[in-house]
């Protein structure tokens, strides 16, 4: 999978630039980054500078992914079920669709070419890739799996 960026503009220069991050926020962002890892997207939304919409929005802009909002959405327990509960939760990705050979799948993190190979590898199908924020994949996948907890 090659991912091929629209915009080379960083994740952060997006934020500041459509009026949702302050260069402080994304510099004392970055500092905490530097000093404790992760990604810098996970790090603005904990500091409580922007929300997870407002990542996966900015990731549709930098690489064209489509956005998906999954708040409404009516899915199907059998497809999200397509992929194991602990796959789905480790990448942070549901299931949402199957045409054919190819899988719709709803991922907060869809620059991450590792869980694309395992799904792909997983499903035996190619992959379709839209943008959620990992609140909304959580809560559908809590719905569907929630009878495995009982």
């Amino acid at each position: 999978m090659e991912l091929k960026r629209r915009t080379y503009k960083p994740l952060g220069q997006l934020l500041i630039e459509s009026g949702l991050l302050t260069q402080d926020q994304l510099e004392k962002g970055l500092s905490l980054q530097m000093e404790k890892g992760g990604l810098i997207g996970q790090i603005l939304v904990s500091l409580g500078y922007v929300s997870e919409k407002d990542i996966a929005q900015a990731i549709t802009v930098q690489y064209g992914f489509p956005y998906l909002p999954l708040e409404n959405y009516d899915f199907d327990k059998n497809m999200v079920k397509i992929i194991p509960e602990n796959v789905a939760r480790q990448y942070g990705l549901v299931a949402i669709d199957k045409m054919g050979d190819i899988i719709t799948v709803a991922m907060s993190n869809p620059l991450n070419v590792q869980a694309v190979e395992d799904i792909e590898l997983i499903t035996h199908a190619k992959i379709q890739i839209f943008v959620s924020t990992l609140g909304d994949i959580q809560k559908i996948l809590d719905s569907c799996y929630k009878e495995n907890k009982k």
